[in-house]
């Protein structure tokens, strides 16, 4: 099995569940992207599938284990994904609702539905899926991951089992990502950018289109920075349509503000953004009270493309508001 880095607390949450014989039938699992959301669910449903656990944990060598690991159980169901913005259709819900009343057939007789990144979930869809969740057969479990429990309607919630996953200290970043072989250098800078969370400083050292975004971030604060509202305008127009990029984009711009925000109050405060250089030189140049209204801009943003209005128009609208707040 993977090494799962960090939340200690989580994990132990999960195997007392199991020792008591009180495992959750339904289990929400939130946080950060790359905090381990799916590779916790994974280990769950080991958890709950292991034929001969030790100590309350999952063994990661029976049959059982090393197909969870491979993503080939016949009892591990992961939800498909549609359309675009890659959601849950009601039609999926429904197929799992109906197949949830076929039974398993594992030794420990139970039988698993992972949906993973689940932000894009339509109320439609969660409507289907409640009945199944209220009342699920002795045998089924469903695992949610999303990034905040805002992503599901309360009804869902409160028939839910929520548990936080964690970023680690950076130093338990630094040394679980030396351990994996990646150099200091590339270390570093992973870690400068994305802290303590170890998938997000993972992908940055492999994907080069999430270095691109990186920077691309950094040309945004430093147009903000300068009130160069020419090169904002172009700065979001080279973002592209693809969404997911703009997504993680104007998350990083967003978290850029909270930042300049923090440090206003408290120049040596930590950082969660990409950053600080920027966020430091933007605490110097706008109010909390612009942080604010701007981080309501991107927001704004993001809700009109996830509603179909065309990117460009969108990120065009934002650059007008950015560049009327900080005037």
């Amino acid at each position: 099995m993977k090494k799962i880095h960090g939340n200690e607390v989580l994990i132990s949450t999960l195997c007392n569940m199991a020792k008591s014989g009180r495992t959750a039938h339904t289990v929400l699992f939130y946080g950060e992207k790359g905090t381990g959301r799916k590779l916790i669910a994974d280990f769950y449903a080991s958890l709950l599938l292991c034929s001969n656990p030790v100590d309350n944990m999952p063994c990661g060598i029976c049959t059982s284990c090393r197909n969870v690991e491979k993503k080939t159980h016949p009892d591990v169901i992961y939800a498909e994904t549609s359309g675009k913005l890659g959601g849950y259709s009601v039609d999926t819900a429904r197929k799992i609702s109906a197949d949830a009343f076929i039974k398993p057939n594992n030794n420990s007789g139970r039988k698993i539905y992972i949906f993973r990144d689940c932000h894009n979930m339509d109320i439609r869809t969660q409507n289907t899926l409640l009945k199944i969740i209220e009342e699920p057969p002795d045998y089924a479990y469903f695992i949610f991951t999303a990034e905040s429990k805002s992503d599901f309607l309360p009804t869902i919630i409160s028939r839910c089992v929520c548990l936080a996953t964690s970023p680690c200290s950076q130093a338990e970043t630094e040394k679980a990502l030396a351990e994996q072989g990646y150099e200091s250098n590339e270390i570093k800078k992973s870690v400068e950018c994305f802290h303590g969370n170890i998938g997000m400083c993972i992908e940055y050292m492999k994907n080069e289109n999430l270095q691109k975004q990186v920077d691309l971030t950094k040309r945004l604060a430093d147009s903000i920075i300068k009130k160069d509202e020419y090169s904002l305008d172009t700065a979001l127009f080279s973002l592209g349509k693809e969404r997911n990029d703009v997504r993680n984009v104007l998350s990083m711009l967003d978290k850029l503000m909270r930042d300049a925000s923090v440090l206003l109050q408290n120049p040596q405060a930590e950082t969660i953004g990409v950053f600080r250089d920027g966020a430091e030189k933007l605490s110097r140049v706008i109010t909390s009270r612009m942080a604010e209204k701007i981080h309501i801009s991107i927001e704004k943003a993001w809700y009109t493309i996830e509603r179909n209005v065309t990117i460009p128009l969108a990120l065009s609208a934002l650059c007008a508001e950015i560049a009327e707040i900080t005037e």
